[in-house]
């Protein structure tokens, strides 16, 4: 049985020369934002209406449900899990909200809480059979994507639930700022997430179970508890996703977020968290969820097809992941040395 108060001095990886990782930190972030500046450059050059506040507005505003289901995938990749069930989670926690507004005539905000309630039950689900039975959360979070799925069809009769106003001051930009509140709270979320898990003794121990979960129970961590935790913060940010989303096209679609679980792996693998756990971060997640938006909208503006699209996209991460393997072995090799 593992303790209920796991030791707050167990070592984790990040207590390794922390200085060093620091600085690696800030120049992944810096290489993250010079990929950004580049491929606004690009396509800046390559298309005359790319450089326009028009479409910065259109960028941003349409990352906030991404944005913050990739932060919740980061925590759980960190831990060495995979949640496949983040975006039909999201079409059934906006499913709910869109039956509580239209159908029962509820305000937003108690809407949106039965919302984010729904997705933290899912991810509750998720993580009790993860660690109750030891499966992997490969082949349970899989089964939760078509069950999560099923429900949202279920309780709206495969029927898109139309809100209207009520709930459309969310993704509506700010008057003279252009910027929608949806943005700024999927900002907000993203710095409380990356302080959570720098900043907090509650993060030193989700990297460390990431790093190597046996390790981590011989030092005394709740491991089972740790990973859990991970699974309720993923199914509760998928949540808040729909909630964004619902409110950027201002209706509930059970086929909502079909997909979405591959563009937050590609986001998070694109920030450079190791899909083998133990190392990553929220800010530059959600930094490749940014060069995810731009490299779309630029392939859009100067004409490229769907299948192009794909191409270009998918030849993105996977260069992602390539380098991301050679910095990390040459990390190694210099450690070494």
């Amino acid at each position: 049985m593992e303790p209920d108060h796991p030791m707050d001095d167990a070592p984790t990886p990040s207590r390794f020369n922390p200085p060093r990782r620091r600085l690696a930190g800030l120049a992944d972030v810096l290489g993250l934002l010079l990929v950004l500046a580049a491929l606004v450059v690009l396509f800046g050059l390559l298309s005359r209406n790319f450089w326009t506040w028009a479409t910065l507005r259109s960028v941003v505003n349409q990352v906030p449900d991404l944005m913050v289901v990739s932060a919740g995938m980061t925590l759980v990749v960190i831990a060495g899990g995979i949640d496949l069930s983040v975006g039909s989670i999201l079409a059934l926690a906006g499913a709910v909200l869109g039956i509580a507004m239209a159908g029962w005539g509820w305000p937003l905000l108690p809407s949106a809480a039965l919302a984010l309630a729904v997705g933290a039950l899912c991810g509750l689900l998720n993580g009790s059979v993860c660690v109750a039975w030891g499966i992997p959360s490969f082949i349970v979070t899989l089964g939760m994507l078509e069950a999560a799925r099923g429900a949202a069809y279920r309780i709206t009769d495969s029927q898109t639930q139309y809100i209207g106003p009520r709930v459309e001051s969310l993704a509506r930009p700010i008057a003279g700022l252009g910027i929608s509140p949806a943005f700024l709270l999927a900002i907000a979320v993203v710095v409380v997430a990356q302080v959570v898990l720098t900043r907090t003794v509650w993060g030193r121990h989700l990297v460390a179970v990431g790093s190597n979960e046996q390790a981590a129970r011989f030092s005394g961590l709740a491991t089972r508890r740790i990973r859990l935790m991970t699974f309720v913060a993923s199914g509760t940010l998928a949540a808040a996703g729909a909630v964004f989303l619902v409110a950027r096209l201002s209706s509930a679609d059970p086929n909502g977020g079909v997909g979405l679980e591959l563009a937050a792996i590609a986001a998070v693998v694109i920030g450079g968290t190791s899909l083998m756990g133990g190392e990553g971060s929220v800010l530059r997640s959600s930094l490749g969820v940014l060069i995810i938006a731009v490299l779309q909208t630029g392939l859009a503006q100067v004409g490229a097809t769907e299948p192009t699209k794909r191409i270009i996209t998918g030849a993105v991460i996977v260069t992602a992941v390539v380098v991301d393997v050679q910095r990390r072995k040459w990390a190694r090799a210099g450690s070494r040395g």
